[in-house]
């Protein structure tokens, strides 16, 4: 099974501890709602655990396979799309999941895309609420 396959079933399931061996150790999270990437394992992997909880009712609705060239260095990469639907706030998100793998099958890099706007807005709201409550991030000191 792929890594990309481990990770939709991970997921699917909600578990956290099943993602572990599916990224590089310098692997980039490519969010809709920062500007800069969330940079290496164990950040990438608190993020997860904010995102299965923000997430109702996520469901894949689709999958393509293919290359494209990564957001770091601009190399091509075996690429794998994941379409996604699912509930934020009772806002309802389509969205994709772009993993890049390395040569030996690991998530190398993850870009997120997500609409409409207003489900954009309220998915920030929640992850930046569960990362400072996880001690991932500070609390934005307009707060």
């Amino acid at each position: 099974m792929s890594a990309a396959d481990r990770f939709r079933a991970a997921v699917e399931g909600g578990d956290v501890a099943a993602l572990e061996g599916l990224f590089t150790e310098d692997v980039r999270f490519y969010s809709p709602v920062k500007f800069r990437p969330f940079e290496g394992r164990e950040m990438v992997l608190g993020l997860f655990g904010v995102l299965l909880r923000v997430f109702e009712d996520f469901r894949y609705a689709g999958r393509l396979d293919g290359a494209t060239q990564t957001s770091a260095d601009g190399a091509e990469a075996a690429s794998v799309v994941l379409l996604f639907r699912a509930t934020v706030g009772g806002r309802e998100i389509h969205g994709i999941d772009l993993l890049h793998l390395d040569e030996e099958g690991l998530i190398k890099e993850f870009t997120v895309m997500v609409r409409p706007q207003s489900a954009v807005h309220a998915l920030g709201e929640a992850v930046l609420a569960g990362l400072v409550a996880d001690g991932l991030v500070p609390a934005p000191a307009d707060a």
